[in-house]
């Protein structure tokens, strides 16, 4: 008997002819087998990854691709050399375990179960690299698709495990994929949070309602700041004080957010902010004060033009201007809108292609409220805030300049003043 042509059989003969009986020649025999199999699917392992990572490698980083470079730093090549020393196994389990059926029908099932597993690791791997291939498109910010990744992994695991249960329990994959069918509302139960997630990222994503690196605020849960990830179950937020705020998918679907987004896009930062007047220093323009708010440059073409026009209208209407009740008479107030209006115009900051105004709200306790309205060239936070102090220390600073008071509550200092005087 030839080794070469039946290696087992020539084993058999050689431990019987030492004495021993049948069955302990056939378990020797197999034993040797075996460990020659483990011998040659260790080798094989380790000449997969020596191929793979000497000469795969090397070409991979020698191509001008960058999709292979990726798939190679994600470890698809090296987790797909695991299947090497398995088909070794399950191509000589039969050879190894001739005389032991069983044991053969088990090592090939527990072949095909690591081979399952390996492909759901290559798989996953595969996703990846799809995944940071499509980060490094400009589209990857407006749609992002970890969500998606996310949900194709555990199909991946889903459809090895049904595999696995097949190999294990020897049924067909099919006949367990109708057998699930009675086990949906326990699925549907497992799974529901994975459900809404899916169906909520969809939305989220196909309306282009949320992208990485938007700014949104939900009061409720206290975030305001920025979309740093968007997963399958959850939204990831670096609120403005570097804290990190986790945010279900579902919950964006169910309740209301606020998106700064298009703020950003649109080029302008709203500043709405009001001055709140003592109603009691609003009053007609006097010779006096007509005098200093003319040497205002920016404010003279306002005080001719509103004269003329004032002028005119009381000529025509053959008003009495010796009481400053009748007919038109200009305002501290209506021209300090007018200055601050003429000033935004010229502000470098202001971006005068957007709305801008400067109202008057309703009165109440605390004084006249004239809002400013416009909109800052500046959008990044830092320097939108520095726009807005700098324009309202101005309009403070010149406020007296009109006779026009800023309204505040008294303070202590008020009161202790008030009753230093009523003493004397």
């Amino acid at each position: 008997m030839d080794i070469l042509t039946n290696p087992a059989e020539w084993l058999k003969q050689m431990f019987l002819f030492t004495g021993v009986g049948m069955s302990a020649a056939n378990l020797l025999t197999a034993a040797v087998l075996v460990t020659v199999v483990a011998l040659l699917s260790y080798i094989t392992n380790i000449v997969a990854k020596l191929v793979i990572r000497r000469v795969l490698h090397r070409l991979i980083k020698a191509s001008r691709w960058e999709w292979d470079e990726i798939f190679m730093e994600k470890r698809v090549f090296l987790r797909l050399s695991h299947l090497a020393p398995a088909l070794v196994i399950l191509g000589m389990a039969q050879w190894a375990l001739d005389d032991y059926p069983r044991w053969s029908e088990a090592v090939k099932g527990l072949s095909h179960v690591y081979m399952f597993a390996v492909g759901a690791f290559v798989l996953n791997s595969v996703l990846d690299s799809l995944h940071q291939i499509y980060l490094s498109r400009s589209v990857a910010g407006r749609r992002p698709i970890k969500g998606y990744i996310q949900l194709g992994k555990i199909m991946v695991a889903i459809i090895a495990m049904l595999f696995i249960a097949g190999v294990v329990f020897d049924r067909d994959v099919s006949s367990l994929v109708l057998g699930l069918g009675g086990m949906a509302a326990i699925l549907m139960l497992v799974f529901q949070d994975t459900i809404t997630g899916l169906v909520s990222s969809i939305q989220l994503t196909g309306n282009n309602m949320l992208k990485v690196g938007d700014w949104i605020s939900i009061p409720s849960r206290g975030v305001d700041g920025d979309i740093i990830e968007m997963t399958l179950y959850t939204v990831k937020v670096q609120n403005f004080d570097k804290t990190v705020v986790t945010v279900p998918t579902n919950a964006l679907m169910r309740e209301s957010f606020q998106n700064w987004a298009a703020m950003a896009e649109s080029g302008g930062r709203r500043i709405m902010r009001s001055l709140f007047i003592d109603m009691k220093s609003v009053k007609f323009v006097d010779a006096g004060l007509r005098e200093r708010l003319y040497d205002i440059e920016i404010l003279r073409p306002y005080i001719e033009k509103k004269e003329a026009e004032i002028e005119e209208y009381n000529k025509a209407h053959g008003i009495n201007v010796s009481c400053p009740v009748n007919g038109r008479r200009m305002t501290n107030l209506g021209t300090f809108r007018a200055y601050i209006e003429a000033y935004l115009v010229m502000h470098p900051d202001i971006n005068s292609d957007m709305i801008f105004m400067v109202r008057q709200m309703q009165p109440d306790e605390r004084g006249l409220p004239l809002q400013l309205y416009a909109f800052s060239r500046r959008i990044n936070w830092v320097q939108y805030e520095g726009v807005q102090a700098n324009i309202f220390d101005h309009l403070l600073a010149v406020i007296g300049h009109f006779d026009l008071r800023v309204f505040q509550d008294p303070s202590g200092d008020d009161l202790k003043m008030l009753a230093t005087q009523l003493k004397k």
